[in-house]
């Protein structure tokens, strides 16, 4: 039996999800072929989906990037049950004001110089599509999910809220 799927053209429902989530898990296209992921520290999601990322301008996901937009990135948070995946489009930006204005001194660690470093660059992601799974009381869940298969040999269909959103080119 297919998923029933709930479409949305509402991005803010999908940024509301990720807004506490801070690390992503970005797949880039590496070699024309090649997925490669890697974990990247997401910074304040803009209302309009739009995602930002520091980088190293010298970095193999910025030539990846420059070589195909595409990306891919997944959040989740388990303890709530809650999983994102998200497409888009990436591109490099070396707007020194747009730097200092995402500056935290969370992101220090990779960039002890600070906001003035040389290096430094951000990756601008702009959504193309993205899909949640959101299923509250997730142990519970879990739990009876579980209980059914053993008690009646079936596979339960659990009500995750599974919603995707579009977003209109």
């Amino acid at each position: 039996m297919a998923d029933q799927v709930a479409v949305s053209h509402d991005v803010t429902k999908l940024v509301d999800k990720i807004k506490d989530i801070k690390i992503a898990m970005m797949t880039t296209i590496e070699n024309g072929q090649e997925l490669h992921s890697r974990p990247m520290y997401t910074t304040k999601p803009e209302e309009d989906g739009t995602l930002w990322f520091f980088t190293e301008l010298d970095s193999q996901k910025v030539d990846e990037v420059q070589q195909d937009r595409h990306i891919n990135l997944g959040y989740s948070k388990p303890e709530d049950n809650l999983y994102v995946a998200i497409t888009g489009t990436a591109k490099v930006v070396t707007d020194r004001a747009k730097i200092k204005e995402l500056w935290s001194e969370a992101i220090r660690g990779w960039f002890p110089d600070g906001s003035d470093d040389p290096n430094i660059a951000l990756l601008k992601v702009t959504i193309d599509k993205g899909e949640f799974w959101d299923s509250p009381n997730a142990t519970l869940l879990r739990a009876y999910t579980y209980l059914k298969a053993v008690i009646t040999g079936e596979r339960d269909q659990p009500s995750a809220d599974r919603q995707s959103v579009v977003i209109p080119k």
